[in-house]
């Protein structure tokens, strides 16, 4: 697993370090301030390798990049990579590495990579891959390497497998059970032929008493269809790959995972990371090691989702915020919101208020108006004009109803009284009459 990471002139900052948690490591912070850069880097750390675009330096300065990778025993080793120029590459120390275990990368792109010990590892063979990279057709279609198919694709595959009968289907069966949504669970329908002309069976899933193909699925199924099937064949081929080494296969998971919640529904979006521990628990059987999971979010949902499992020894927030200019990162931060509002308008989404953002306008307009702030918006100066966007943008039932309405009533009565009292006193004055003269 990582352990840390410490970045010198190279992206987010001069001068950045992460500390990793060993289980869940939950990032978040706006776009552009390096959330998917971080899951790129780790990947590299852990396999020596780059999923995308090498990482380029900052300015002229020397940059690097030094980090920690913990393998079976509880040693850490730190490697240090200097950039070296001429050839824009990372320099990287010709010792065998420490080995991390299964190290897979689910990215937004739809594109996967999985570096695999037992295929990628440290060998003399000068055809050996130095890691799998799919992009987003290949997961369904299959790669080749090297001039070599390596896989024949989701669809090719999970027919196979099921008219087969093989120990891959069961285990995509299980897979596909535990990352579906409570009230939509999915499950594999018979092949059947879809295309006219077209030589082949497609997978298919049920839903209902219907056989929907997964090719014409939507782009919120085809995901997690896509997660659940390179799941399944990462950790197969790792297995078939130790079994012609002789070795036993490995346990240790890393998973870098960027927005979950892409294309999915909010039920979905608040159990797809505690389906994924399940999921994977579910390929290795009784494994005594921690899966580690890097996981990039936009969702306060994704991060409501954990609170029930989230367990500050093992796990972590990394919040990734902008200081005077630079990128600050902020760990061992993590709080329990209780719901999605309260999440928004925390320290980790940054909202004034969980609404749209000309409700947010007119709420805080409306919170200067009874403080007694002259400065108002343009269009929001008078308590009514303030009344009036109030009763456009909120429901008869808002929580802020009671508070301006009880405000504005107060305030409007206190006003009422002093003008009373003002016109009250002068009419005191003239109904006394002068006392008669004596006599």
């Amino acid at each position: 697993m990582l352990k840390y990471l410490h970045l010198n002139h190279v992206g987010l900052a001069p001068d950045v370090q992460v500390e990793w948690a060993d289980r869940l490591n939950l990032i978040a912070g706006d776009n552009g301030l390096g959330k998917s850069f971080l899951l790129d880097l780790a990947w590299w750390a852990l396999t020596r390798t780059w999923a995308g675009a090498v990482a380029l330096p900052t300015g002229t300065k020397k940059a690097t990049i030094t980090y920690g990778v913990q393998g079976k025993t509880s040693r850490v080793t730190e490697v240090q990579s200097v950039f070296h120029r001429p050839d824009a590459s990372w320099t990287l120390p010709a010792a065998r590495p420490v080995m991390p275990g299964i190290v897979v990368y689910i990215r937004i792109d739809g594109g996967f990579s999985v570096w695999d010990p037992a295929r990628n590892y440290w060998r003399t063979d000068p055809n050996r891959p130095a890691a799998y990279h799919f992009k987003a057709d290949e997961v369904w279609n299959g790669l080749e390497v090297n001039g070599q198919r390596v896989c024949e694709g989701l669809e090719r595959d999970w027919v196979n497998w099921q008219e087969g009968r093989k120990p891959q289907f069961t285990a995509l069966a299980k897979v596909l059970e535990v990352m579906s949504p409570l009230q939509e669970p999915l499950r594999a329908g018979p092949p059947q032929r879809v295309f006219i002309g077209e030589g082949r069976d497609r997978p298919t899933l049920l839903a209902g008493n219907q056989t929907v193909p997964v090719a014409l699925a939507s782009a919120g199924v085809r995901r997690i269809l896509a997660l659940v099937y390179f799941l399944v064949w990462a950790w197969h081929e790792h297995a078939v790959a130790a079994k012609l080494l002789g070795k036993k296969p490995e346990d240790r998971f890393v998973i870098l995972f960027d927005e979950p919640e892409t294309h999915l529904h909010p039920r979905w979006q608040r159990t797809v990371l505690p389906s994924l521990f399940k999921a994977v628990d579910e390929l290795r059987g009784q494994a005594s090691t921690l899966p580690q999971v890097l996981v990039a979010t936009h969702s306060p949902l994704v991060a409501a989702s954990v609170e029930p499992i989230f367990e500050e020894s093992q796990d972590d927030l990394v919040h990734l915020s902008l200081h005077n200019g630079a990128v600050a990162i902020e760990q061992g931060g993590w709080a329990v919101q209780g719901d999605v509002t309260n999440w928004l308008v925390s320290e980790t989404f940054g909202l004034e208020q969980a609404r749209s953002k000309e409700a947010e306008e007119a709420i805080e307009a409306a919170e200067a108006f009874m403080r007694g702030e002259g400065h108002l918006p343009k269009g929001l100066g008078t308590k009514a004009a303030i009344h009036a966007r109030l009763q456009k943008l909120l429901p008869a039932g808002d929580v802020f109803w009671p508070r301006w309405i009880v405000n504005t009533q107060l305030n409007t009565q206190t006003a009422a009284r002093k003008r009373a009292q003002s016109t009250e006193a002068p009419k005191a004055t003239r109904s006394k009459k002068k006392p008669k003269a004596k006599p």
